[in-house]
């Protein structure tokens, strides 16, 4: 009976302990607060591999054992992904390694590439086989599509197969492939893991140009980031790298469970077997000897010197202003 002022003391501390410092969510765990990272991806919910490669560290905690928070975004596909990083509104984004050169050197934006997913460009140019059009020489006479503006890798097959612009005509085609079955196009501007897939789905299989195949080295998606965030954020942004790596290699090991959790944000009526595809066609083309996210200096410089050569840009910037490998090298 003697104990019972103290056993009556304790309990009313412990009481008074969790109502100043809240109970914990789970036995053994405290109330942490984990650094963040926010991630914007280029476009929709699909199967690319970066998107898919943050789907994955997300999904399978690959983030929380690090100690980070990551919180994912969408944009449209207008652009708005990277005005909000240039906006400081989000840490990471993706963005193709010619767009990050042409939006610095052009309009100044300060984007800056952390790791290089796609070692090789996303567009081909696709004809309808029943075309049997199969060299860049039968394009003569020919209506060939653009999508916004003639990109310097369509500009760089002209010439180099001693096309001039007249020779064809070019046609403004937006994001619609049809236009190539209908025949308002005979050459269409495709990325590599989407449309050919599309296509044949509907009975119309295509013959592929792929430029980086024809000698016109260009290079694909990016993680990138702003030259202000990675100064502020470079610590969490290594280990935001690191977990992304770590989910595109399980990813590209466990492909179906990965389409499912492609899924699980794109939407349950988008079609699998297309997921599959892209997720297979780009870790292809992602994959190097140094690992995923390796990025060459010489192959930015190749970029840059094609992009200024065919008037995509005006002048040259030192190199070293469009990526960084610091943050990749850590992420090791």
């Amino acid at each position: 009976m003697k104990f019972k002022p103290f056993i009556t003391l304790l309990i009313l501390f412990l009481f008074l302990a969790i109502f100043l410092l809240g109970y914990p969510e789970k036995i053994g765990e405290g109330p942490t607060t984990f650094p963040e990272i926010r991630f914007m991806a280029g476009y929709k919910a699909q199967a690319n591999l970066p998107f898919v490669g943050v789907y994955v560290a997300q999904e399978k905690g690959f983030y929380q054992a690090a100690g980070l928070k990551v919180t994912i975004q969408h944009s449209t596909g207008r652009g708005e992904h990277v005005q909000y990083l240039a906006a400081g509104k989000v840490d990471v984004i993706t963005a193709d390694a010619a767009n990050v050169i042409q939006r610095r050197t052009v309009a100044g934006v300060p984007l800056v590439s952390i790791a290089l997913i796609g070692q090789h460009g996303q567009q081909a140019f696709a004809a309808l086989r029943s075309s049997e059009m199969t060299t860049i020489q039968d394009w003569y006479g020919k209506t060939i599509g653009f999508k916004g503006t003639p990109t310097f890798d369509l500009l760089a097959l002209l010439k180099q197969n001693n096309l001039e612009i007249d020779d064809v005509e070019l046609v403004n085609v937006g994001f619609d492939s049809r236009v190539l079955i209908e025949g308002l196009v005979d050459v269409y501007p495709v990325y590599k893991s989407n449309e050919p897939f599309l296509l044949a789905s509907l009975g119309y299989p295509t013959t592929l140009w792929d430029p980086g195949e024809l000698g016109i080295d260009t290079l694909g998606l990016s993680f990138v980031t702003s030259d202000q965030i990675f100064k502020e954020k470079g610590a969490d942004l290594i280990i935001f790298l690191r977990a992304t790596l770590q989910g595109i290699e399980y990813a590209a090991e466990n492909q179906e469970e990965a389409i499912d959790i492609v899924l699980k944000y794109a939407g349950g009526e988008t079609d699998r077997e297309h997921m599959l595809y892209m997720l297979r066609t780009e870790i292809k083309d992602a994959t190097t000897p140094m690992g995923y996210g390796f990025q060459d200096s010489e192959r930015w410089r190749q970029l840059q010197s094609e992009m200024y050569d065919q008037g995509e840009i005006e002048r040259l910037l030192p190199i070293e202003e469009f990526f960084n490998t610091s943050l990749w090298e850590k992420a090791q």
